[in-house]
């Protein structure tokens, strides 16, 4: 016979690369996570872990152990919730993921506060590239810059978010005039290479207009970092398409100018996107209440 403390031991396991790994997080030494877990295949009477060389691997045996232990997780914390709602306190732990720059700038600021407002939270914030519809079934919150997608979850728009086609005096001073959409193509152009999203067709369009521009550019230099990209601008390597957020003090200070000023690029609002059991937590709607406050008005206007 399993007990809850068996599975929250095994969903350590599972969610570790190594014993070592998981004897780091559970504060042990590695022979005694060894010993549970014979111990605990020998209750079981299925083995539940390949072990080859230092790495770990679940059996079938093993997976289905981790799905249960997951439900029961899951169970008791909602349980925890719900008592929680009708004390009016908010308890449990709130897993949030969010863009690395946008996450440290404007995310971890809230977190802490959230932390220190509510003590009976525990907080975790990854900071990921790319945090998308692939985190939400891990995570209660994952803020997310740009459109969703066709995904089945909650979204919710925290802030509105401009995308600017920018580059430095220098680098305008020294190439030729860009008036219009299609004088890119003579340029150097940097893009910031996302997920599978096409990053080298540019759209723009006329505000208050149904002008419509697209182009196809080819990048001199692409990064998967935005901040990357960045710095690039700055330095004189190109022409850019950067959220308002990372680059309105850059606009703001001439370190970076806004190119073809009467085209729009397509927005990028900051979202969160939420499970449909995780959006009905009440830590959950006291964090997303928290950072909406903090993004309005936003910051970077």
């Amino acid at each position: 016979m399993l007990t809850s403390d068996d599975l929250a031991f095994f969903a350590v396991l599972a969610g570790s690369a190594s014993l070592a790994e998981a004897a780091r997080k559970l504060n042990v030494t590695p022979p005694a996570v060894s010993q549970r877990l014979q111990a605990l295949e020998a209750r079981a009477g299925v083995r539940l872990i390949d072990r080859t060389g230092r790495r770990t691997r679940l059996t079938d045996e093993g997976t289905l152990v981790a799905a249960h232990g997951r439900q029961v997780a899951d169970t008791m914390e909602a349980l925890a919730e719900a008592l929680g709602d009708r004390t009016r306190k908010v308890s449990g732990h709130l897993r949030i993921a969010a863009p690395h720059g946008f996450g440290r700038l404007h995310v971890a600021p809230v977190a802490e506060a959230f932390a220190r407002e509510h003590e009976g939270v525990t907080v975790s914030l990854d900071l990921s590239d790319h945090p998308g519809a692939r985190l939400i079934d891990s995570c209660d919150v994952v803020i997310h810059i740009g459109p969703p997608g066709p995904l089945n979850q909650v979204v919710t728009t925290l802030a509105p978010n401009r995308r600017i086609l920018c580059a430095s005096p220098a680098y305008l001073a020294q190439n030729e005039a860009i008036a219009t959409p299609d004088d890119l193509l003579r340029q150097r152009c940097l893009v910031v290479r996302e997920n599978d999203e096409d990053v080298t067709l540019w759209r723009f369009k006329r505000p208050r207009s149904h002008d419509i521009a697209t182009v196809r550019i080819h990048p001199a230099m692409s990064s998967n970092d935005g901040a990357v990209v960045r710095d690039w601008a700055l330095a004189g390597m190109g022409i850019a398409i950067r959220s308002e957020w990372n680059v309105a003090e850059d606009l703001a200070q001439g370190h970076l100018c806004a190119v073809l000023p009467g085209w729009e690029a397509p927005p990028a609002d900051v979202v969160a996107l939420l499970g449909s059991r995780h959006g009905r937590s009440a830590r959950t709607a006291a964090f997303l209440a928290m950072l909406r406050q903090a993004l309005n008005p936003a910051p970077w206007r």
